[in-house]
């Protein structure tokens, strides 16, 4: 997440040196556990954790998954993974390609001719390439000070929210500060006009597509493209903190903000299953796998180790190896995940405690163990 940015805009990966020194007796799990651990005493009410590597899964948690009843936070419970609805978003027009029924590098206009044309952006000059690795040039409506108040102060969870109305929203904050295809610029903006796209051309909703491509496919039974505030079954409460009015529960908050952006409710073990099925290639076909993980400088210097791809970015580690992966957050949730390239070796974590801040000390120390038990894997 970039430092200074708020919850509600996160970067596609977290970058952070670290030692990645093991002792003879630390074993991956035991890293991502200790992480855990480190996460609550930071203050996060739980942790859980997730790392596979082959046929091989563990668990780990810490902390509780309800303040209230004080249960064991439950690594098969659900949560809300925000951000990580990028890479389901981008794999259905990644899809709907591979088919013939449009190219990456059509226009936005091409398929929403009135979306983008105010303040000086031009829907005709930006693809949909440039939507799916954050290089179109728009702004990211959730800087607007009124709607991420609202959001952060969890006013009205089920007011409704027209896509097409948070475009408007982040098209008059300010004109265009980079030509589109120039330099990297995270928006949530660029994945609702993907929703968009995915209805345009397929006149289904995009939660419809991606439930008929990527959930039913995989038998992600406990995944869900969140159409309003709630949540059912086994999930973890989500918990936002300030100074005024401490711990408070956000479980309820509203999705239609984020949408095709960061809408879905999973579970650790849903996203190990789809990510795996995506990097070996089980969900696109081999050009447009190669598209996927065709990557972008985060940076406009290359200064990082981290550069985007199509709802994924790429990160070489500290330690040397090469993960790609995603971050995660929206009120009351933060969750990151890495995956080797081949798929094999995966770790996901997820906290429950999300105020809108980049950078706190429990991101800072569960992302450093992901990190460091990815490295030991």
């Amino acid at each position: 997440m970039a430092s200074g940015a708020t919850a509600l805009s996160c970067a596609l990966l977290t970058g952070v040196t670290l030692n990645t020194a093991q002792a003879d007796d630390e074993t991956p799990s035991s890293i991502l556990q200790a992480g855990a651990e480190k996460g609550v005493s930071d203050g996060y009410p739980g942790v859980i954790g997730l790392i596979r590597n082959g046929d091989s899964t563990e668990y780990v948690h810490a902390g509780v998954g309800n303040i209230s009843t004080k249960t064991d936070a439950d690594p098969k419970a659900k949560f809300r993974i925000a951000s990580n609805t990028k890479t389901f978003t981008a794999t259905v027009l990644l899809q709907l390609e591979g088919e013939g029924k449009l190219s990456l590098d059509d226009s936005v206009a091409k398929w929403l001719p009135d979306a983008v044309n105010a303040n000086g952006y031009d829907g005709s000059k930006i693809t949909i390439r440039e939507l799916l690795n954050h290089t179109s040039s728009l702004p990211d409506y959730a800087a607007d000070a009124q709607l991420s108040g609202a959001y952060y102060n969890n006013t009205d969870p089920d007011k409704a929210w027209a896509p097409q109305q948070l475009v408007n929203i982040a098209l008059r904050q300010h004109a265009p500060q980079s030509a589109p295809g120039e330099k990297f610029g995270y928006a949530n903006t660029n994945y609702v006009l993907a929703g968009m796209v995915i209805k345009a051309v397929t006149g289904n909703e995009p939660g419809d597509e991606i439930q008929k491509r990527i959930i039913e496919p995989l038998n992600l039974n406990d995944t869900k493209f969140a159409t309003d505030s709630s949540i059912s079954g086994n999930y973890l409460h989500g918990y936002s903190y300030s100074f005024l009015f401490g711990m408070r529960d956000v479980t309820t908050s509203n999705v239609q903000i984020f949408s095709t952006a960061g809408a879905i409710v999973s579970t650790l073990d849903d996203m190990a299953t789809f990510q795996r099925a995506l990097m070996t290639g089980k969900l696109l076909a081999p050009e447009q796998l190669k598209e996927l993980k065709t990557t972008v400088p985060e940076s406009s210097d290359g200064s990082t180790d981290i550069t985007a791809g199509l709802g994924i970015g790429r990160v070489k580690l500290s330690c040397g190896k090469v993960a790609w992966g995603h971050t995660g957050a929206v009120l009351g949730y933060y969750s990151e995940w890495l995956i080797s390239e081949d798929g094999k070796t995966e770790v996901i974590h997820a906290n429950t405690e999300d105020h809108m801040q980049s950078g706190t000390r429990g991101q800072t120390d569960t992302h450093e163990a992901m990190e460091k038990a990815f490295c030991a894997a």
